[in-house]
């Protein structure tokens, strides 16, 4: 495992690298809102690219390297992904499909960045399908169902059966892989390794 620092128009990111053997791909993933890479369904699902010869790489947001737990505008978000994701297909990853993602709010810039990047596909892992519902509130809580749809590659949401945060449904082209566990993913994480790779198999042989 391998750090580099990436300059994007927001502030320094970091990566951390996990490359490989003989790759033919790479998974490059962000951190949820207010947590790091170190989450444990990040680091699974890194271990699980690298068994199916993907490298992966772990993608902490300039607010974060900067050590702020706030998480910065989405526009920001967006843009230092776009810009983390340019550096390393032009370095460390030259000549090799990018597959991105992320955990929570990092699975939405993956979304919403999806054509930007050049994504072959998008990993999700506990998508935030619609806000906490609010204690006491009479309207249910917007859906952020249209940042899934609007993506035009595969993608795989791996979601805890008991995610306050919600379900998102499954359609052509996206494949919800339902796990034991909440948000953070850690009931079963056996379950969730075993659905990127096979996922990941599906999109690598297409």
């Amino acid at each position: 495992m391998s750090e580099i620092e990436i300059e994007t128009p927001h502030g320094t990111a970091r990566a951390h690298l996990h490359p490989a053997s003989a790759p033919r791909s790479a998974l490059v993933l962000g951190h949820g809102a207010g947590g790091g890479v170190g989450a444990r369904d990040l680091v699974a699902a890194v271990r699980a690219a690298n068994v199916e010869h993907v490298s992966g790489v772990l993608v902490e947001q300039p607010y974060r390297v900067a050590g702020r737990r706030s998480a910065a505008p989405a526009r920001q978000l967006d843009a230092a992904w776009i810009a983390v994701c340019a550096h390393l297909a032009a370095g460390p990853l030259a000549g090799l499909p990018l597959i991105t993602g992320g955990r929570s709010s990092g699975a939405r810039v993956a979304c919403r960045t999806a054509a930007a990047t050049g994504a072959l596909g998008v990993l999700c892992l506990a998508f935030p399908l619609q806000p906490r519902p609010r204690r006491g509130a009479t309207e249910p809580p917007p859906s952020r169902l249209g940042e899934l749809e609007a993506v035009d590659v595969p993608v795989l949401v791996v979601q805890g059966e008991r995610d306050p945060f919600g379900m998102p449904p499954p359609a052509p082209g996206r494949t919800i892989a339902r796990v034991a566990g909440d948000h953070a993913l850690r009931g079963d994480l056996g379950s969730v390794e075993d659905a990127i790779r096979a996922w990941l198999r599906r999109v690598l042989d297409m």
